[in-house]
């Protein structure tokens, strides 16, 4: 089941209304995914600074010092702003990876969610208008962002279970389908050094775009590639940095639709998360097509 929801801006007035717009989308795909929800949003960025959102079952003792914690262990400025049971770190660009290593030294507990300039990924247990309610979503800003409600039908219901997966700075994705060669694709980017998590096989499809990427690829080659190298039936939506696309499998069996005018694209596994975007009535609305990659960016 599962339901995915995405926004691409275009008209920059537009990007104030950003959170609503996706939060409003993502409750409407409640009854696809009542188990957990996540959404990320792709923002304002400091010049030489990266953010890592963090999550923990424990806020108020995991968060009380991680900030001053943190700086300490790589020796560097870094500030937190707490929504929740997430907290984005703020810190120097350079000092990600030493960040990340330093963490589980620091809060055992805590899971990094994502990491990178622009990008902060939100996602918890629960109804999606409960999980967006918590971290003020509808009051977000940004350039583009993408979101999913979950109906766990191959693996527990837990913070980490729900999407999206980052596996790479500023990338991520959700995925409504099930990839039947995940175990010995984890294998194998593992072996190439990608990190993964979960035995979730959508954190294994984020997983190969980021490599894909690593070595060279551009999102869309990355999306092409995925044609061939997964097995299974699948909708992505992934974003990066400054672009956000969408491929279906070749059997595209999974419901989408998506949506566009001159101030956005717009993507939902029903044309009923996409029926409150400003100028709808006007938009060019189709369903993507079977094993073609549709590609946008800033």
């Amino acid at each position: 089941m599962c339901g995915i929801v995405g926004l691409f801006i275009k008209d920059r007035s537009l990007e104030p209304q950003l959170g609503s717009l996706l939060t409003d989308m993502l409750v409407t795909m409640t009854d696809r995914g009542p188990d957990s929800a996540g959404i990320a949003i792709y923002g304002g960025q400091n010049a030489g600074a990266a953010k890592l959102t963090v999550q923990s079952d424990d806020p108020g003792t995991d968060f009380a010092t991680l900030a001053e914690d943190l700086g300490l262990a790589i020796a560097a400025g870094v500030t937190g702003t707490v929504k929740d049971s997430h907290i984005v770190l703020t810190l120097p660009a350079d000092k990600v990876a030493e960040a990340r290593q330093a963490l589980p030294e620091l809060r055992p507990a805590a899971k990094v969610m994502s990491s990178g300039e622009t990008m902060e990924i939100y996602k918890e247990v629960g109804l999606p208008k409960d999980v967006a309610a918590r971290f003020a979503l509808s009051q977000m800003s940004g350039s583009h962002g993408i979101g999913h409600t979950r109906m766990a039908t191959e693996s527990a219901v837990t913070t980490m279970g729900a999407h999206p997966f980052s596996t790479g700075m500023d990338q991520c994705l959700v995925h409504n389908g099930s990839l039947s060669n995940h175990n010995s694709l984890r294998r194998k980017l593992r072996r190439e050094g990608i990190h993964i998590e979960t035995m979730n096989d959508t954190e294994v499809g984020a997983a190969y775009l980021t490599w894909k990427m690593q070595t060279g690829s551009s999102l869309g080659e990355a999306l092409e590639s995925s044609l061939a190298d997964l097995d299974g039936f699948f909708t992505f939506v992934v974003g990066t940095k400054d672009g956000f696309g969408v491929v279906r499998d070749p059997i595209a069996c999974k419901p989408a639709v998506m949506a566009e005018t001159d101030q956005y694209v717009a993507f939902g596994s029903e044309y009923r998360a996409l029926v409150n975007l400003p100028g709808i009535e006007d938009a060019r609305v189709w369903e993507p097509e079977p094993a073609t990659v549709y590609f946008w960016n800033h």
